[in-house]
């Protein structure tokens, strides 16, 4: 029955599902919630009788493992959407039409529809996928598909617009159920009365959120499906496919709540503001929301005591920053039923250009002097401070010790120095401290009220954070919202959205600068290639981390035009702007680069590296030259010296480069790939030949690598080599030029013409094609092509010949990476984009630890006094007959860093003490000394390890913690110009110039 049933269900649910065009207009609020805004949609009862939900069968013998999971997946779609059906019912059912029946005079019916906006029409939605999914079900062990279901369902406009409606009035919803509760005793009543009769005990909030979380549980479970799913599964694609819709679903809807909570956020303020012209601001349309968040402010005393602290709540303008006084009070008895939003009082307003993020260390001499108790915690500085007037005084004593006429074993030159070493380490730890203690503390610079004279008056404001990761967003949100407003990136993109919607500040990369490459006298090498060698840096700040480029190198090369010989420029990556560290000349012009990391050795081979004593060359970066040859160079070498030099027989131009695993495949322009393993030494391993026409773009893919020959693609499989070819463009002389992967697709463009085709990964199988030049009027038809292409962060970019870059939204999961919307740069060359390349590097772990260097590292006999400095007991021998002391010892530290005794040196001990007959103890005796109670065991020096007592490390599970990457994109090409909107040709500022422009991306996390 349902085989047959099934195709009459699609078919009723395509109806259902029609676009309500009129859903995404702007409408006035009277019009919105009006009667007529359901003339497309059609409501169908469903009887559960006639269609009852959906079951599995009995689990049949001989299934896969396989099988068997996916089984338990459907079960838990099943179940999942049941529930989730279950809590729509409630709502229609047990709340919107006991409000709305005719003797109920609880609430106004108009409120109730405003409450309930868009809900009957998701319900429908889903209780027709909840036919069709039992169709499916039913039919389980005899098809195994479900990926289809999900993009028939989910893929209509209807879904979107009524989803999109329900979120953007989710809070105004909430804030006429917190109005009405208050003002309505009856309906708070009727309220508590069904919550207290469900059998869950769940709130009208906790059902009416559940929407808002829907997509996001589709998206895991279908995860789950497509991990068990086979490569030849029919369903394998479906499920791709289906991915790939509710991702892009889910983040439309997530940009919808963003925007609804920012404009709810601001409003909030708006009301409380009785400044006219930060109102004026407030309610303008230019202005966005990029940030807010709940700070701790810290307010210090003259003598650095922490005189108050509370919570503010600090928000991030386009050009403004604001902090508020926060009242969450409200009525309990309503806060249980529904969330009460916060009242908002502004305390004080900055304009962005005007507010410094202070960092540790970097105050000039005068302000340091005069706002001294914010740099830190005021305690830890005065710690520092007593260390550093102690270590003064030790290197007084230790010049007055240099002048004793006599040798003593305890009191000469050596031990004077050693206490010097130790009070250094000492003032080390405590810096490392102070910058652990500063790293949930956000300082800024705010500017003040002028002074009687008129001059102006900065202001520090210190706030605690509730994390180091909360810093570093807010330090690089607010370096970047400066950026954000230079000329530049005020009008740096122009967006194609079909709903007109404005995007946030950060949703579109920021140009940050503008980077002239090779010398003036060099203007007729072509760039060529880029690639970014990533190295962290230690010693960079913790601000300077959140605001720099992705750390490491960028190396560019060129060569060609009128030139013979090629030319690789270096430049250095830890600051805002790259700075050139070297020049490097070749022989030949360079036309590829390609990083090659360090493979990690097996047991085997480490077990060989232990008997080997050459040393490890570690990650390099290979250079393929136009005379056939491929230079090696270490990654971390400075002075830039070619470790090896791989050559090809035919010295035919190497075009391309990729590494995978263990191997070197080189593309080269007589049509073959040469393949060079690690450990050969330069001899090719195996010569691969793909045709008569340049092998013009190579791309790896899990474990093989696609090469491009005129218009065919061949893949290579792996360590056994095997290949396997497929036609990319049917015309022969269009040969695939670039190709870049995402999820299970890869899209290639061509040497000629203006499309990028994409094509399936598994199966070879074209998917989508788009034409770029009818994309934006700024292009020619007929007269650009494709020139460079990259896939970044949820983004294709699209570099042409007209020097204009585009880029297209692409989802980021395992799904079809498929092409929505697009997004023109208003900063473009004024020659072809030569190359588009991204770099990322991950912070350091150990910027986001809350703890310093000492916590965790030394334990034993450590404690702490009340001002919680470290410390520890000095033991001494004592006479056995001697009666403990009654006094306690005072604490105190035991200052030694290199000696762990004196008895070894020269001279007598001097001492008040009588001497003891006993003998003294030997330089290896285990007799505990004076000084073995030392600081040895914080020390990450082993050459300065002399004596440290050896301590079982207790393992512990350590938090997931979570990573914080650096991205940004350099393209390159010749000058740079700016696209004016009314204007087809725009003046160029250097057409003759290479230049580099570099876009930022905010910072990003991920576990």
């Amino acid at each position: 029955m349902w085989r047959h049933l099934e195709p009459v269900l699609m078919r009723c649910l395509n109806k259902l599902l029609v676009a309500d065009s009129v859903s995404g207009q702007n409408w006035t609020q009277k019009q919105l919630f009006s009667k007529e805004d359901d003339a497309g949609y059609m409501d169908v009862s469903v009887s559960d009788l006639k269609h009852p939900p959906p079951q599995l069968s009995p689990m049949p013998e001989g299934l896969s493992s396989q099988q068997v999971v996916r089984r338990l997946i459907l079960s838990s779609i099943v179940q999942s959407e049941s529930s989730y059906l279950d809590s729509l019912k409630r709502i229609l059912q047990e709340y919107q039409k006991p409000l709305l029946e005719p003797p109920n005079l609880i609430l106004n019916h108009k409120k109730v529809r405003q409450i309930f906006y868009r809900m009957q029409e998701i319900h429908q939605c889903h209780s027709m996928f909840q036919i069709a999914l039992a169709s499916r079900v039913a039919e389980w062990d005899h098809s195994e598909k479900i990926g289809d279901l999900f993009v028939a369902s989910f893929s209509k406009s209807m879904v979107l617009n009524a989803y999109s409606d329900y979120i953007n009035n989710f809070t105004n919803a909430m804030a006429l159920i917190k109005k009405a509760c208050m003002s309505k005793p009856v309906f708070l009543d009727f309220l508590k009365k069904k919550q207290a009769s469900s059998p869950d005990r769940i709130t009208l909030y906790g059902l009416m959120v559940k929407p808002i979380q829907r997509f996001p549980q589709f998206i895991l479970l279908l995860q789950d499906m497509l991990k068990n799913t086979p490569r030849s599964h029919t369903d394998r694609l479906p499920l791709q496919l289906a991915l790939t819709e509710l991702e892009t679903l889910a983040e439309k809807l997530n940009e919808q709540k963003r925007l609804a909570d920012q404009e709810a956020e601001i409003q909030q303020i708006a009301h409380s503001v009785g400044d006219r012209n930060l109102n004026k601001l407030l309610n303008s349309e230019q202005r966005q929301l990029s940030q807010c968040e709940l700070l701790t402010e810290i307010v210090y005393g003259d003598k650095g005591q922490i005189l108050k602290s509370k919570e503010r709540k600090v928000f991030l303008l386009n050009d403004t920053l604001i902090c508020a006084n926060v009242n969450l009070k409200g009525p309990p008895d309503i806060s249980s039923l529904v969330p009460l939003g916060p009242k908002y009082t502004v305390k004080w307003c900055a304009p962005l250009l005007q507010t410094q993020v202070v960092e540790v260390g970097q105050d000039s001499p005068q302000s340091l002097k005069l706002s001294k108790i914010f740099l830190g915690p005021p305690r830890l500085y005065q710690e520092l401070e007593e260390l550093q007037h102690d270590l003064a005084v030790v290197k007084e004593v230790s010049l007055l010790v240099g002048t004793l006429n006599g040798t003593y074993q305890n009191l000469n030159s050596t031990v004077s120095q050693d206490w010097c070493l130790a009070l250094q380490r000492l003032i080390r730890l405590k810096e490392e401290e102070i910058q652990s203690a500063d790293k949930c503390r956000l300082r800024l610079s705010v500017p003040g009220r002028p002074d009687k004279s008129g001059h102006p008056v900065s202001i520090m404001v210190v706030f605690n954070t509730p994390s180091p990761l909360s810093k570093i967003s807010w330090v690089n949100r607010l370096h970047l919202a400066k950026i954000a407003q230079r000329q530049e990136n005020t009008l740096g993109w122009e967006s194609a959205e079909e709903d007109g919607r404005k995007k946030g500040p950060f949703s579109c990369p920021l140009l940050t600068c503008r980077l002239p490459v090779f010398s003036s006298k060099t203007h007729t090498l072509k760039l060529e290639a880029a690639l970014h060698s990533p190295s962290q840096y230690s010693l960079l700040g913790f601000c300077t981390v959140s605001t720099s480029l992705p750390q490491g190198y960028l190396w560019v090369a060129g060569g060609g035009g009128s030139s013979n010989h090629g030319q690789v420029e270096i430049f250095s990556l830890n600051r805002a702007t790259p700075r050139l560290v070297k020049t490097v000349p070749l022989r030949a012009p360079v036309l590829c680069l390609e990083y090659v990391k360090e493979p990690c050795p097996s047991e085997e081979e480490r077990e060989a590296e232990k008997t080997q004593t050459a040393a490890k060359i570690g990650n390099i970066i290979c250079v393929g030259l136009q005379d056939g040859s491929i230079h090696v160079y270490s990654s971390v070498d400075t002075a830039v010296q070619c470790l090896l030099t791989l050559v090809n027989a035919d010295s035919s131009p190497v075009l391309c480069l990729k590494y995978s695993l263990a191997f070197l495949f080189a593309g080269l322009a007589n049509g073959k790939v040469a393949v060079y393993h690690r450990r050969t030494g330069g001899e090719i391993s195996l010569l691969v030949s793909l045709g008569s026409q340049p092998v013009c773009t190579l791309l790896t893919l899990e474990e093989a690598v696609w090469a491009s020959c005129a218009n065919q693609v061949t893949v290579i499989q792996g360590s056994s080599l095997n290949t396997e070819s497929f036609q990319a463009h049917s015309d022969p002389g269009n040969s695939v030029s670039h190709m870049v992967h995402s999820g299970a697709g890869v899209w290639m463009a061509f040497t000629w013409g203006s499309s990028i085709h994409l094509f399936h990964t598994e199966t070879l199988e074209p998917l989508q094609e788009v034409k770029i030049s009818t994309r934006t009027t700024h292009l020619t038809p007929g007269q650009v092509s494709v020139s460079s292409l990259l896939i970044c962060q949820g983004l294709l970019w699209v570099g042409t010949s007209q020097g204009i870059i585009l880029t297209f939204p692409v989802p980021t999961l395992e799904g079809i990476p498929k092409i929505t919307g697009h997004v023109m740069s208003l900063n473009a060359h004024c020659g072809p984009v030569d190359f588009l390349m991204s770099i990322s590097s991950t912070l350091a772990s150990d910027l986001l630890r809350r703890d310093s260097v000492l916590n965790g590292s030394e334990e034993g006999n450590v404690g702490r006094d009340e001002g919680g400095q470290r410390l520890e007991h000095s033991s001494y021998p004592q006479d056995s007959q001697t009666p403990p002391p009654t006094e306690e010892k005072p604490k105190r530290l035991l200052l030694q860093y290199r000696l762990h005794s004196t008895c070894q040196l020269p001279g007598k001990v001097l001492t008040a003490q009588p001497e003891q007959g006993s003998p003294r103890a030997p330089h290896d005796s285990l007799e505990h000394s004076p000084e073995h109670s030392s600081i040895y065991e914080v020390n990450e020096d082993p050459d300065v390890w002399v004596r440290g007592r050896p301590r079982e490390r207790v393992k512990e599970v350590e938090p997931r913690r979570s990573k914080v990457t650096s991205t940004a994109i350099f393209s390159g090409g010749r000058g740079y110009r700016r696209i004016a909107q009314l204007a087809s040709v725009d003046p160029c500022s250097d057409s003759t110039e290479n230049t580099l422009l570099v876009w930022q991306l905010p910072l990003t996390l991920s576990q």
